[in-house]
């Protein structure tokens, strides 16, 4: 049977898809939550918000994640990042898909990739949870119901946590399986029910489609001047950088907090809605942010709450130190009705540094923005993983690379030419550690990080006298007012200077031999803006 809006001519049945028992179609969040219920996949929280855990994986499955290598993107795949699947393998493991699917009910949602119309990626996804289908439509964007009449995908993702891999017959590695093919147009996604994997799935979708547009696709976060979209800024950053967090400035309008596009008229968001980890989340500290895990239909993923009361518990990590939240971008009030901005007039790259060694804020020319950018560099930090006992650096190109279907280049030098055709300026922020690496030093006070951001964004920060960093060559600050002096010179914030000369030495060292893997692609300022 079919329930709810669809366009008559584009059924399931349509794609091929049948023997299903219900199919739900485009229903609204009341409609979601209410079925998410009745088939027991979690809790009615506070508010009406949706709580529910995701099993076994807490997290994505980077390493279970495959391409199908096909003529039309064997010479367009980063092979290196991205591991291959064989064509014949996916056809099998499609049909066993379907052949499992049968008799089952499931949740059709067709949305939007894209706040701009002639970029965005229409998309289908099957979901066989409700909540799954609540997850997805707060994360896309939503069409109007008048556009549900005559909706096609230029893309399909069918996700069944219920069905289990079989390496032998599918080409994978385990029972967990998120595979892509470009010339079907179509995302199988089985073995995990962490709802992340269908959103990440259209992220690399159009960071492999954008670029062959002359559009730069970026993990990155981003916001506007109030009444002034002309005025906007871009925040790249890894998770745990404060993406989400600094990008949430009350003063100014948030466009996303997690994935855009450039093109030739501007930036734009490509989802409708934020993911939020909700680990140490404060009403002080964040306050919007905190109250939407009490807003209905707020998807909160793998959270602890009190039984008896539903009061959430944003300390207990016992099941994940990833978990989250969902909602619409509409429950943040100085959300853009538009999700478009204009051209970049600043871009952020933000690192947690656990070294202790990099400033609180600096200054790149386009040559080493285009440097840090292909290193996007961030810490692991000691207790974090078993093992880990000193801080170990992660260089995650691009500031994304598990998403990343080309190589790091083509979104290097389509960043680079953006930034030499409108003008942007550009700086390193670590919200790391100061005073010493973790373990000794103190995390960067929030505070003052907020004051250099204002600063910078408001353009007062390009006016104060600059140094040059020893060991990276980039500008400091000197002084900015409301930051005290001595925290824009990381060596003085250290007891011992020496050990700071031999850490910074050493993290030095660790970004040129990264570094050394993209050498032979990239341009010769690029090169001499390596270090120092």
């Amino acid at each position: 049977m079919t329930i709810g809006r669809v366009n008559p001519a584009y059924k399931l049945e349509d794609q091929g898809i049948e023997g299903l028992g219900n199919v739900y179609y485009n229903l609204i969040e009341p409609a979601l939550v209410e079925e998410a219920l009745k088939r027991n996949e979690g809790t009615l929280g506070k508010g009406g918000s949706f709580m529910c855990t995701t099993g076994k994986h807490t997290g994505r499955s980077p390493k279970d994640k495959f391409v199908v290598r096909t003529p039309s993107v064997e010479d367009s795949i980063w092979w290196e990042n991205n591991t291959p699947m064989e064509p014949a393998a996916f056809d099998q493991l499609h049909a066993d898909m379907l052949e499992h699917m049968k008799g089952k009910e499931y949740f059709v949602q067709d949305l939007f990739g894209g706040a701009d119309p002639e970029h965005r990626l229409d998309v289908r996804v099957v979901t066989e949870l409700a909540w799954h289908g609540l997850f997805i439509r707060h994360m896309l964007r939503r069409p109007a119901r008048d556009e549900l009449e005559s909706f096609t995908a230029d893309f399909t993702i069918i996700n069944c946590p219920s069905f289990s891999a079989d390496p032998a017959k599918h080409g994978c590695r385990s029972e967990t399986v998120i595979a892509l093919n470009f010339d079907k147009k179509l995302i199988l996604i089985g073995g995990t029910a962490y709802a992340g994997e269908n959103k990440k799935s259209v992220f690399t979708l159009l960071n492999y489609i954008l670029p062959g547009k002359g559009v730069m696709a970026m993990h990155c976060s981003a916001n506007h001047a109030p009444n002034n979209p002309v005025d906007t800024a871009v925040f790249f950053g890894l998770s745990g950088t404060g993406k989400t967090t600094l990008s949430a400035d009350p003063n100014r309008v948030l466009i996303g907090d997690d994935e855009h596009g450039w093109s030739d008229r501007g930036t734009f968001n490509f989802e409708g809605g934020c993911y939020a980890k909700t680990i140490n989340l404060s009403s002080e500290a964040e306050p919007e942010i905190y109250a939407t895990t009490a807003k209905f239909g707020t998807v909160i993923e793998n959270m602890k709450f009190d039984e008896e009361t539903l009061d959430l518990d944003f300390e207990d990590d016992s099941l994940t130190a990833n978990m989250r939240c969902a909602y619409p971008l509409d429950y943040i009030s100085n959300a853009s009705e538009t999700a478009l901005g204009g051209h970049p007039k600043n871009i952020i790259m933000l690192t947690c540094d656990a070294f202790g060694v990099l400033p609180p804020i600096a200054r790149l020319t386009p040559a080493q923005a285009m440097y840090h950018f292909l290193s996007g560099f961030t810490s692991k930090v000691a207790g974090t993983e078993r093992g880990v006992t000193e801080p170990e650096p992660t260089f995650s190109t691009c500031f994304g690379a598990p998403f990343m279907p080309r190589r790091p280049e083509v979104y290097g030098k389509l960043l680079q030419e953006k930034i030499a055709k409108h003008g942007a300026t550009c700086w390193l922020v670590n919200t790391g550690w100061t005073g010493g690496a973790y373990g000794t030093g103190s995390r960067m006070p929030i505070k003052a990080t907020r004051a250099l951001l204002t600063a910078a964004l408001d353009g007062s920060l390009n006016e104060v006298q600059f140094r040059k960093d020893p060991n990276f060559g980039f500008e400091v600050p000197v002084a900015v007012q409301g930051v005290a002096d001595v925290l824009l010179d990381p060596r003085r914030t250290w007891t011992d200077k020496d050990a700071y000369d031999a850490q910074a030495q050493k993290l030095v060292a660790m970004f040129a031999q990264n570094f050394e893997q993209y050498v032979a692609y990239i341009d010769d300022d690029v090169k001499a803006a390596a270090i120092g």
